[in-house]
């Protein structure tokens, strides 16, 4: 698939390809399940080379090696970082010990920032991520400390990941208010097994006009093709660390498996191509620990209507309340009164998990 058919990241001028590369399999260091420097070099230019954009790393990912490769990467290529879109995150604490070591406070945030430049070899950030929701700053603190950065030129754009939707519409309230730099996008767990984020984040980021960048998109490799009922997976680093899927899983996993074959694709790329059809901007993360996994995965597929949605039903998602209940009030307003055999009444049909739309 061209990956130079670049879209916009919500409301912003920042323009990035419609797959991003994942670095967190940058850097084999004990217990990260990645892959070594040469090998993150080959994905890196493969990425590149296809026109992709946009590389996403964080601070802790390998310990601060997957920065460290980015950062050699670029350094050895004068002229072409100044062209990709290098995204990271703060939150995580790499100096254990010290309380202010991590978090999203303000002089963590300036110290981590300055440490994730030093190792990208580079005077500023395309998109600066908050990881997680820190419970114990304010989160004034935190938006006015990014906003400060922004003006100063050391990030140029920022979003949040895993962060509860109240706490992003109270940042982007807050910012857009005190006329702080907004959130353009949001870093989420999304994918035909992992849907909760329909709930209140989806919604809330299609509102607000902010991309979603969903990490695992293949829900850990779960989705890529290689899982099948009673065959043992051999090629799956994650596999001692998640274990396998669950007979649920394996239901929408086998009807990922039959639409694949009818699109002559991979289950990988089906997958993938389902979430780029999601309503707004989605812009998957794909991750790889080999090149030819991120090639498998970039194939180009057109879903039909009806394959989206034999896809969304396997796949519904339990929402949490209230979810159901304005569904179900939704479905409730819009049929009272309607006429059924000749005669006026008032019908409640059943709600569907998958007529909850957003």
């Amino acid at each position: 698939m061209p990956l130079d058919h670049y879209v916009t990241l919500g409301r912003s001028g920042l323009r990035v390809s419609p797959f991003a590369l994942g670095a967190m399999t940058f850097g084999d260091d004990p217990g990260s399940a990645g892959c070594d420097v040469e090998e993150s070099e080959k994905i890196l230019s493969t990425y590149l080379d296809r026109g992709g954009n946009f590389v996403d790393t964080a601070n802790f990912y390998s310990n601060g090696h997957s920065e460290k490769i980015l950062g050699d990467y670029f350094a050895a290529r004068p002229g072409l970082r100044g062209h990709t879109v290098v995204a990271s995150k703060f939150f995580g604490n790499m100096h254990p010990g010290d309380p202010n070591g991590g978090g999203a406070g303000r002089g963590s945030i300036i110290a981590q920032l300055h440490e994730t430049l030093r190792r990208l070899q580079t005077d500023y950030l395309d998109l600066y991520w908050l990881h997680n929701w820190d419970r114990n700053t304010p989160l004034e603190e935190t938006m006015r400390t990014l906003d400060d950065l922004v003006r100063a030129g050391k990030i140029r754009y920022i979003g949040f990941s895993n962060t509860p939707a109240w706490v992003v519409a109270q940042a982007q309230t807050t910012a857009l208010l005190r006329g702080w730099t907004p959130l353009i996008a949001l870093q989420v767990e999304y994918s035909l097994l992992a849907r909760t984020v329909e709930g209140e984040i989806a919604p809330l980021a299609l509102d607000q006009g902010l991309a979603l960048t969903p990490w695992s998109p293949l829900k850990n490799g779960f989705l890529s093709g290689k899982y099948r009922r009673g065959v043992e997976v051999a090629d799956s680093a994650r596999t001692a660390y998640v274990g396998g899927p669950t007979e649920e899983e394996y239901r929408v996993i086998d009807t990922l498996a039959a639409i694949a074959d009818e699109a002559g694709a991979s289950s990988a790329a089906v997958a993938l191509a389902w979430l780029r059809a999601r309503p707004g901007t989605v812009v998957p993360i794909v991750g790889a620990r080999r090149v030819e996994h991120m090639e498998n995965n970039l194939v180009e597929v057109t879903l039909s209507a009806e394959q989206l949605r034999i896809l969304d039903e396997i796949s519904a998602p339990t929402l949490g309340y209230p979810a159901a209940v304005n569904g179900e009030v939704r479905t409730m307003l819009q049929f009272a009164g309607t006429t059924v055999d000749g005669e006026s009444s008032t019908v409640y049909p059943p709600l569907l998990q998958s007529s909850v739309r957003y």
